[in-house]
């Protein structure tokens, strides 16, 4: 068995809420990653330089 097969094991065992700490827990590992890698800073160096451009989109009472 390699190592993610013993992980996803393990995970079924947990209970849920457990299970749902370990989601939450591997969201913020994930984006945090994405955080590092250069196609994730150009989309925000492309998202500045639209809101210096003036390039928004307004959000309307519905849409929130």
């Amino acid at each position: 068995m390699n190592k993610l097969e013993t992980i996803e094991f393990q995970i079924r065992d947990l209970p849920r809420e457990q299970a749902e700490e370990l989601q939450d827990w591997l969201s913020e590992y994930l984006e945090d990653q994405a955080e590092l890698k250069p196609e994730f800073l150009q989309s925000i160096e492309r998202g500045k330089a639209d809101l210096r451009a003036g390039w928004v989109r307004k959000r309307t009472p519905e849409q929130a």
